[in-house]
Parts: C-alpha cells; structure tokens; sequence
C-alpha cells in the first residue's frame, strides 16, 4: 500500500472512530439521566447499568483476540456499529410505546458491551497495519486526543440535548452516530485471512497469548497499573451522574459540562504524551502518570456548595491527564513490542484484565453508595488507587528510563523508541 493510500486509509478510518465517539460522549450523558430522570434509578441500578456497559470484557475478553484473529477486521467493526445502533435505537422505541425500564437500559448496554469488544480489539489490531511503525506513537497521540475532544465536546452538547429534546431522544443522535461509521468503515480494504488448514483450539490460542502478557516483565505491571485505573473508573462512571445530581443538584446542563471536562485533561495529555515521554522516558512518564491520576481522584468529591463544582472539574482533568498519558505510552509499546501474530490476542488479553475492573468497580460503587454516599465512595476508591503507581515501582519497571530499554536488555531490539 503507498504512503498516499495509507494516509487516506487512515483517515477515513478516524473518521469513522470519531463519529462514533461523539455519539457515544452523547449517549454517555443522555443513558444515566433516562435512567435519573425518566426511571428514578437507584444508586444500585446505577452501578448495574454501568456495569452492564463493559461486563463483556470479562465474559469475551479473552476469545475476543482469538475471533477478531480469524474473522475479517472490516466485517467485524461494521457489524459491531450495526449491532449497537439497533441496540440504543430500541430505547426510544420501547420508551415511546410505554414499556422502557431500567432492565431494558441494562440489556441495552450488555448488547453493546459485547459489541464494543469485538470492535475495540479489532480497531487496535487494525491500526498497525495501515500505519509505519514509527508513526505509532503519534497515530495513538492523535486517537487519543480525538477521543479526548469528543469528551470535552460530547457530553456538553449531549446535556444541551437532553434540555432540549429530553433524554430518551438525544439517544438516537448516538444510534445514527454508529450507523455513520459503518458506512465509513465499510469504504477501508477489507483483510484478507491467511487461514492455516486447522486452526489450533481457541483454549490453546488463548493461553499462548495469556502467557505472553502475564510473564512479560514490562507489560504485565503496565497491565496491573491500568487495571487499578480502570477499577477506579468504572466506580466514577456509575456514582458521578449520581453524585452531582442527587449530591450537588446541578441541571442537566450542567452535568454535561461538568462531565465533559474530564476532556479537557485528557486533550492535554494526549497533546503532551509524547513530549513527556521524551524528557522523563516512557517508565518514568508512567510512575508519575499513576500517581497524578492519584492526585485527580482525591480532589474530584472534594469541597461543598459552587467550590464542589470547581473541585469536580479540576479533579476530573488532572485524572484524566494521567489516564491518558499512561494509555497512550503502554498502548504504543504493546503495538510495537509485540510479534504481529500474537497481537489481536494481546489486545484482548490486555483489555479483558483492565476493562474487566471496569464492570467490577461500577457495582462495588453501586453498593457502597448506598449505605455511604456517593462522595464518601469516591473518596474511598481515590484510596485504592495507589496501587497503580506502587505496582509500577515494584516491578523491573523502576530500573528503566524507557519501556523499550528492556527490550535492549533482553536483546529484542524494538523497531522503535518510545520517549526519544
């Protein structure tokens, strides 16, 4: 494929990610408060639908690398956007015809959890193959800095609709919003798979990429480190709607704004990843990654009356500026440190540690929040978030400048740097 070819790939390719994704920042806002606002959900209700959102992580985590191996990557997005666009068009249906409740909201979002992983593992996979290597780096700056302005942009025009229109309708704005990226994604060459003539099992596929994860010395702590993040989120998406609804009162309008904030930390830090990568080296950028977002967590359910807004807004954009910076690096480095063949399956394996806490953070949230408050819950998983920092520091992660270096050690030379 020329370079020309490749760049216009690309595009059309990120295109289509971010339609979805500014749908998606929509529906984020407009999902909880159909579930606040027209079904008076509880805090428990809460926690299971943001838990449903990404309980398939657990479930296909894992075989998701192995599927997306076999299938065609081109067939698989498309028929994850289709998929989730039936899904969320059902819950205006089902609320206009008089029967929507919130265990509809929760098979709704199990349908497009599962849908999501398919799609997800398959994006990451995709990318390398229409991208040099050593553009990399700043492909995985440039998505997450695309997903970081549909986080600033999305939930703010997803409140405004929600004022305007209701939240029950603003919820097709993200159903066409997938149905446009299928269209997309169906203009991108499609993969052809070299079939061998007997695949090995799954089981046997699963473990070799398992194995590779969980007994390399660099990516297992990267995935422990992400996996206490994403324990952490997966409490904030189920308890901030709650928290500054029920909590701080606000509107809608502001739910969306304050909620979309988080955007602005995370554009920053997609912007500045590389660069600090680049003086601190990549290992260092994390450990300092971890304990910023450390920072953000404790500051977020801080303060009472208007200064409990500034204190939410603040929090939420240096959390998110650690998350990002840690995605963007141990993402790149994954890309890159990874045999082609086992990469789908890294992906997956990866994803189904981290992603899974997500599910599990949201209903330990749900409970908690019953009995303590939404903000005591919070302060309590800003607790736990040390972890993520601490088990850097006690892995052969601490010894090294870059991630690569042990690459260089162990005598793999990388086809790239990360951080210089």
């Amino acid at each position: 494929m020329h370079v020309d070819e490749r760049a216009g790939v690309f595009w059309r390719w990120w295109a289509a990610g971010t339609t979805s994704l500014v749908g998606s920042a929509v529906g984020a806002v407009a999902l909880p408060l159909t579930a606040l606002t027209v079904l008076d959900a509880s805090a428990w209700q809460m926690g299971l639908i943001a838990a449903a959102s990404y309980v398939a992580w657990i479930v296909i985590g894992l075989p998701a690398g192995v599927i997306v191996q076999r299938l065609p990557l081109r067939g698989t997005q498309v028929g994850a956007d289709l998929a989730r666009a039936l899904a969320v068009a059902s819950i205006p249906l089902t609320w206009w015809w008089g029967q929507l409740t919130v265990t509809h909201l929760v098979v709704t979002a199990l349908v497009v959890s599962f849908a999501n992983v398919l799609f997800d593992v398959a994006n990451s996979t995709f990318l390398p193959s229409i991208v040099e290597r050593e553009q990399l780096q700043s492909r995985n700056s440039l998505t997450s800095a695309t997903h970081a302005a549909t986080l600033l942009s999305g939930p703010s025009l997803g409140g405004l609709a929600v004022q305007a229109l209701g939240a029950v309708p603003t919820l097709l704005v993200d159903s066409a919003s997938y149905l446009v990226s299928a269209a997309l994604l169906r203009t991108l060459p499609a993969r052809r798979v070299d079939a061998p003539e007997q695949w090995p099992p799954v089981g046997e596929l699963i473990r070799e990429g398992w194995r590779y994860v969980a007994y390399h010395q660099v990516m297992a702590p990267c995935m422990w480190a992400a996996t206490a993040m994403n324990f952490v989120c997966g409490a904030q998406f189920a308890l901030h709607p709650l928290y500054l609804v029920r909590d701080l009162h606000a509107p809608a309008g502001l739910v969306g704004v304050l909620l979309a904030v988080e955007g602005v930390g995370a554009l920053v830090g997609a912007a500045l990843a590389t660069s600090i990568t680049t003086r601190l080296g990549s290992a260092r950028a994390l450990v300092a990654a971890g304990f910023t977002t450390v920072a953000g967590a404790f500051l977020i359910p801080g303060g009472t009356g208007w200064p409990a807004y500034v204190a939410f807004a603040a929090g939420s954009i240096v959390f998110s500026l650690g998350t990002v910076v840690l995605s963007v690096t141990t993402r790149t480095y994954r890309q890159i440190a990874s045999p082609p063949e086992l990469l789908s399956r890294v992906m997956a394996t990866v994803r189904f540690v981290s992603w899974g806490a997500i599910p599990v953070g949201g209903l330990v949230a749900g409970a908690l929040a019953g009995p303590l408050g939404a903000r005591a819950t919070l302060f309590v998983f800003a607790a736990t978030l040390i972890c993520a920092p601490l088990v850097l520091l006690l892995s052969p992660v601490r010894r090294l400048r870059d991630l690569t270096d042990h690459d260089r050690d162990e005598g793999r030379r990388p086809a790239v740097t990360i951080g210089r």
